[in-house]
């Protein structure tokens, strides 16, 4: 069993629930490796998920240079579409980012918040990585 299946069902759940039908893909990922964990029935597979994870994957290392910020504790990074948003959080050595439609971006924390509880959790537990 690896890291991905035990964040499986209760990322989607805790994603799904905040973000509801606007959910486009929830990925989750550690340094090494990843999985798509949710595609929406009304998409094609064939994005390119690898490219977004090797790029969500430089933010391991940088969200420790915020530390000691003015501005506080680094919590989770939104990027805007003309059709949709990537929000990304991150939490030790799990990360996870959401495509969703458009929506009101002052839901996003939400979203970022049930997805850093989700990935704590599963890490405190000690799973495989």
């Amino acid at each position: 069993m690896t890291v991905h299946d035990d964040l499986r069902e209760p990322l989607v759940s805790a994603v799904r629930t905040a973000i509801g039908d606007d959910l486009r893909s929830l990925v989750s990922f550690t340094r090494d490796d990843f999985e798509q964990l949710y595609l929406r029935s009304d998409l094609e597979r064939g994005a390119d998920v690898e490219g977004f994870v090797g790029n969500e994957r430089l933010w391991f290392d940088a969200v420790t240079a915020y530390g000691g910020s003015e501005l506080g504790e680094y919590q989770f990074t939104v990027r805007a579409f003309t059709d949709g948003y990537v929000v990304r959080a991150i939490e030790g050595e799990l990360g996870a980012f959401a495509t969703t439609d458009r929506m009101p971006i002052a839901e996003f924390n939400e979203v970022a918040s049930a997805m850093r509880g989700v990935l704590r959790e599963v890490q405190e537990n000690g799973v495989e990585q």
